[in-house]
């Protein structure tokens, strides 16, 4: 086809579309404030229950562990074998049923303040300012040619963060294999396949995690930041910007008149955006990707205080408080509504049912096992008897003896295997053989019952049915 000349020439560059955001690497501000002291104290608390557990003994032995070899969970007097699972799950839909509840009323505390993403990147922060100094420093660093101050401060940090990283999966791993014994094989080079892998991949996902992706991971990868919105009402406390008091925004002299100027109190600092760890501007209001942290809370109120302004242009409050709809003092009479009083009868109906069901648990457990070779057999003096096998498991940490005895038939005895000592934690197989008179076995299969107790603790209890043949 021949060229008209009315054509534009077409570009030769091709047009490239991104799916996602460019990342660009956020250093935050350091900030100071009530908040702030409250995350630290947090990651302190948080972090000596996560290393020092696996440390803790209790009666002998570790005090929580989670013996996946032994089906034995430890937590502190408690133990728990497979067939307690029941408690073990009610202990995860407690945990959920409360982010339900405490994230109705106050919005993402879980986030802001112990969720392991958000505890790590604190402590993977406070080593990154260590070796490069502040925000302004790093950034400098940042941009540096690479030169042997470059290389100390950026292969000291790496070298911290690999340390805590594998500390941590080494951690993480003490809870599966005993803290001491795996502290031993560790330093003599003999650790297994498996706890080596796990030392190793949660020393990885940790490095990563906090070191490189940090906020990435509360944006894209936290299904939590996508669904928060499903319990959020304009009732739940959120971090949240008084745009009434605050717009417009703009700059202005230390002394200058700017409510003359028509200018609200926010100054336009951008503090608040500085030091937040996702790096948004809470003035847009509320987003997904904020995680409740309150470090844009401490930063404005301090600017507020330099400019003789109140503090609180920033703050934890709710949408209808920002709206005029009502004021700060009445949050609390709106704490308690249809939505958190449903997720408090649930929250406390499970915790009474998991407290109750676990205060009446008998760490005791019997199979009854007829011996198939023999149904029945006449007794030298007269009686019928009947054989069983019967397995114990003392599920308590104490040892305990035992006394066996049976009803359910009209001079019904227990003629061998009537008492068995069983150790702590202990399994014992036991055969025990019923005799009962032979006028009172009036059916070919009659239901007996066994009663199991421990001589030594009158709550250890338990009963076993099955069937006596004539």
């Amino acid at each position: 086809m021949a060229d008209n000349g009315n054509k534009q020439p077409m570009s030769t560059d091709p047009e490239q579309l991104t799916l996602y955001e460019v990342r660009q690497k956020i250093y935050p501000r350091a900030v100071q404030g009530v908040f702030n002291n409250w995350r630290i104290a947090l990651v302190v608390f948080t972090q000596i229950l996560y290393y020092g557990l696996p440390w803790l003994s209790w009666d002998g032995r570790q005090a929580v562990l989670f013996d996946l070899g032994a089906r034995k969970f430890f937590l502190f007097d408690w133990v728990f074998w497979p067939q307690d699972f029941i408690w073990l799950a009610a202990i995860l839909i407690i945990s959920a049923v409360g982010l339900f509840l405490f994230t109705a009323i106050a919005g993402r505390l879980w986030c802001g303040y112990a969720c392991p993403q958000t505890v790590y990147t604190e402590l993977f922060m406070w080593v990154e300012s260590w070796f490069e100094g502040d925000y302004k420093k790093q950034q400098k660093l940042n941009g540096m040619p690479w030169n042997g101050e470059k290389i100390a401060r950026r292969g000291g940090k790496h070298l911290a963060w690999i340390i805590l990283s594998l500390w941590t999966g080494f951690t993480l791993v003490a809870y599966y294999t005993p803290a001491g014994a795996l502290w031993h094989e560790l330093v003599t080079w003999t650790l297994g396949p498996w706890e080596t892998f796990w030392i190793f991949f949660y020393a990885f996902a940790t490095w990563g995690f906090a070191g490189f992706m940090r906020e990435q991971v509360c944006k894209y990868m936290c299904p939590y930041a996508r669904f928060q919105s499903a319990m959020f009402d304009d009732d739940t406390l959120i971090i949240t910007y008084d745009y009434k008091r605050g717009e417009p925004r703009g700059s202005r002299g230390k002394n200058a008149d700017y409510k003359a100027q028509g200018l609200g109190d926010c100054v336009d600092c951008n503090i608040c955006v500085q030091v937040c760890p996702t790096g948004i501007d809470i003035r847009n209001g509320l987003q997904y990707m904020c995680i409740g942290c309150a470090a844009c809370i401490d930063a404005c109120d301090q600017v507020m205080e330099k400019v003789g302004y109140p503090k609180g242009l920033i703050r934890y409050s709710t949408q209808n408080v920002i709206d005029g709809k009502y004021s700060d003092q009445d949050i609390v009479k709106h704490v308690f509504r249809p939505r958190t009083l449903f997720y408090t009868a649930i929250f406390s109906g499970i915790i009474i049912a998991f407290l109750v069901t676990l205060a009446q648990r008998v760490p005791l457990r019997v199979d009854v096992i007829r011996d198939r070779l023999t149904l029945s057999r006449e007794s030298a003096s007269g009686g019928i008897e009947n054989l069983y096998r019967l397995q114990i498991i003392n599920m308590d940490s104490k040892p305990h003896q035992y006394a066996i005895s049976a009803k359910g038939i009209d001079g019904i005895k227990v003629t061998s295997g009537d008492k068995i000592e069983i150790g702590s934690l202990g399994t014992e197989n036991l055969n025990v053989t019923l005799e009962a008179p032979r006028m009172a076995v009036t059916r070919p299969t009659q239901p007996v019952v066994f009663e199991i107790r421990a001589l030594d603790d009158v709550r250890l209890v338990r009963e076993a049915k099955s069937s006596f043949l004539k």
